[in-house]
């Protein structure tokens, strides 16, 4: 499978990085991301559908799926419908531009919606009793897990800009890097051998130290650079926020890892799905992501950094 994850990691890193430049400089924001955001819920949110089927639940599956992008996109809805440009964290909460309802809370009305969905879709089909609460379980953890947690990276683009949207990947894909590499060199001691054996203590400790390395390479370098025509800000002008930021997201990442393996290892499954040769699924793809996203919004939003 390393034939496979290298190459095939080179190239996403790269459309990742462009895709990234162009929502940059695009007039709208999320013109370029959103896209793939659209694409990434639908794939994330059909692999939870199947670890379900896995232990023989179905939910609605139209009724997940729409739900769960429907939470997704309502974090871009005021940008998409008002175009308000440079809304700043505190105006979310009483954004006049949302009609009364802060840009902040649209997921949440979002996700609301889709749990009624969900039922309506379980009362249509009920004929004997049985699976129906499993299914909206499942149903409401998928809006939850993909939806919600996706609307946090989203919010984090559209309000604080690209290196905000840097700084969640960056540190945690480091603190991935740092996990693997320091468990395969010094590796001892298991983290949670039930869940997933590969990981130890020592690369936990890895994945913290390289997390908040990204952290302080992103905040004293790339966003400088990315704000200012010449990168006038420098790491020495930089405060201790970032040693923070780094720490906890990349502890939530960690964490975010652990909540997929739990999912996986309760479906019996190795990979989320196998489409893509040594990644597995999506899900594989977003797992430390998703838990970190809400981290590094509050971090963002309480301007411990970026501020």
């Amino acid at each position: 499978m390393l034939r496979w994850r290298l190459p095939l990691g080179a190239v996403l890193i790269a459309a990742l990085v462009g895709l990234c430049w162009l929502d940059h400089a695009a007039a709208m924001q999320g013109a370029w991301l959103m896209p793939v955001a659209i694409v990434v819920t639908i794939l994330a949110a059909g692999e939870m559908l199947g670890l379900a089927k896995s232990v023989g639940l179905a939910p609605v599956g139209w009724a997940t799926q729409v739900g769960t992008l429907a939470v997704v996109l309502a974090s871009w809805l005021p940008i998409l419908l008002w175009r308000v440009p440079g809304e700043t964290p505190p105006g979310w909460l009483e954004s006049s531009a949302g009609a009364g309802a802060g840009s902040i809370s649209w997921p949440v009305l979002a996700l609301a919606a889709g749990v009624l969905l969900a039922f309506l879709a379980e009362m249509r089909r009920f004929d004997q009793p049985g699976g129906a609460t499993a299914s909206l379980a499942v149903s409401v953890l998928t809006m939850v897990y993909v939806g919600l947690m996706l609307s946090f990276v989203v919010r984090l683009r559209l309000g604080w800009g690209i290196g905000a949207l840097a700084s969640l990947v960056i540190v945690v894909k480091m603190g991935d890097t740092g996990a693997y590499t320091v468990g395969r060199l010094v590796g001892r001691h298991k983290l949670a051998p039930r869940l997933s054996p590969g990981k130890t203590v020592e690369g936990a400790i890895g994945a913290l130290a390289f997390a908040a390395l990204g952290s302080w390479f992103t905040f004293a370098w790339l966003i400088p650079w990315i704000n200012t025509p010449n990168g006038s800000e420098s790491a020495s002008s930089l405060g201790w926020g970032w040693l923070l930021f780094g720490l906890l997201v990349g502890a939530a990442g960690l964490l975010g890892d652990l909540a997929e393996s739990l999912l996986k290892r309760d479906a019996g499954r190795k990979d989320s799905s196998d489409w893509m040769p040594g990644f597995g699924g999506v899900l594989d793809i977003l797992d430390s992501i998703l838990l970190a996203a809400p981290a590094a919004y509050v971090c963002w939003a309480s301007n411990l950094v970026g501020g």
